[in-house]
């Protein structure tokens, strides 16, 4: 008798768990909106003034590379942006159609080379798996800086003394991983300039106060939030953990880390922003240098929201907005 696979959790329309032990990521929510999570194939001819390629790194972590179009004001090299996607650790692909929407445009406005990191997912990969692919991809960049690898567009293109390093939502909290490691690490002749999370996944194992008054929203629910971080971490831990907690007790004092300079960028109506907050609260106080972006009216993750950025105004102004706040970031680093 052929055993007809359970569901035994699901994420609404984003993910299903089976009995089995695998997982379906197949779309089922509105039709209308699944061209965001479909793929788009890398172009090494330039397209709206941006190439895509795809590359396989020494690590066996894989990644997207934007290339924009050289202008005649550009410097001689560009620097690289290191984008970790989100998903909450769970979901999402680097060649997302969202993701390409945004970091083509930004590789455009900030004039930088996008390296865009394909993130193993849980719960088939539980945390640290994404840390570790994240900080990988940092290292096979140090390798081509120092001559022991090659790689065409960055070799003849990259400034690798101004590395970003930029992640959205749960990479948001890879870029906090991320740049711990790489404060502990000879990275020269490569330089880590700066950081940006943007609406990371920073929680508590209690609800704060905006998880329990600010709106859900299509990025982010209650039931997305807890079962995704479910999946992700380790077996047995709660989301005080030091990756969806940094600013916690059991996380690494943060004054004890070596953290490049930093624009924490939330959301008004963000379900997180309390946590987030006390993220950057905690980051001050242990004398970093933090800056602070917040994006008015808006929820978590609004600017991957291709519909809302293409028919709504205030979505469509304050994406405008981030990207030149991360540009001006880069431009001062």
């Amino acid at each position: 008798m052929v055993h007809q696979k359970k569901v035994v959790e699901e994420v609404s329309g984003w993910l299903r768990v089976y009995d089995d032990g695998s997982v379906d990521r197949t779309w089922t929510g509105p039709p209308e909106v699944s061209f965001m999570a479909e793929p788009v194939m890398p172009h090494e001819n330039f397209v709206d003034g941006v190439a895509v390629k795809d590359v396989d790194t020494d690590s066996g972590t894989r990644v997207r590379i934007y290339l924009p179009e050289k202008k005649a004001t550009d410097s001689e090299t560009l620097p690289i942006i290191l984008h970790f996607h989100g998903g909450g650790f769970c979901i999402s692909e680097a060649d997302w159609f969202m993701y390409y929407a945004v970091y083509t445009r930004l590789a455009r406005t900030s004039r930088s080379i996008v390296v865009s990191v394909y993130l193993p997912r849980a719960p088939e990969h539980r945390l640290p798996a994404a840390c570790d692919a994240s900080y990988f991809a940092l290292l096979w960049l140090r390798s081509i800086a120092r001559g022991k690898l090659h790689e065409t567009w960055l070799n003849a293109h990259a400034d690798f003394t101004r590395v970003f390093l930029i992640g959205d939502s749960s990479g948001g909290n890879l870029v906090h991983e991320v740049s711990a490691r790489a404060g502990a690490e000879d990275l020269s002749p490569l330089r880590v300039a700066g950081a940006i999370p943007i609406h990371p996944g920073f929680v508590r194992a209690t609800r704060s106060k905006s998880e329990l008054e600010q709106p859900q929203s299509p990025f982010l629910t209650l039931d997305m939030l807890d079962k995704f971080l479910n999946f992700a971490l380790p077996i047995g831990s709660t989301k005080d953990h030091p990756i969806t907690c940094p600013m916690g007790d059991a996380a690494p004092p943060i004054g004890s880390i070596k953290m490049p300079p930093m624009m924490l960028c939330v959301a008004e109506t963000d379900l997180i922003i309390d946590t987030e907050m006390e993220y950057y609260e905690a980051m001050k106080k242990a004398g970093k240098d933090v800056e602070l972006y917040l994006s008015g009216g808006v929820g978590h993750s609004f600017y991957l929201n291709k519909i809302a950025v293409d028919h709504d105004p205030s979505t469509a102004t304050r994406t405008e907005e981030l990207m030149a706040a991360i540009t001006e970031f880069i431009n001062r680093h």
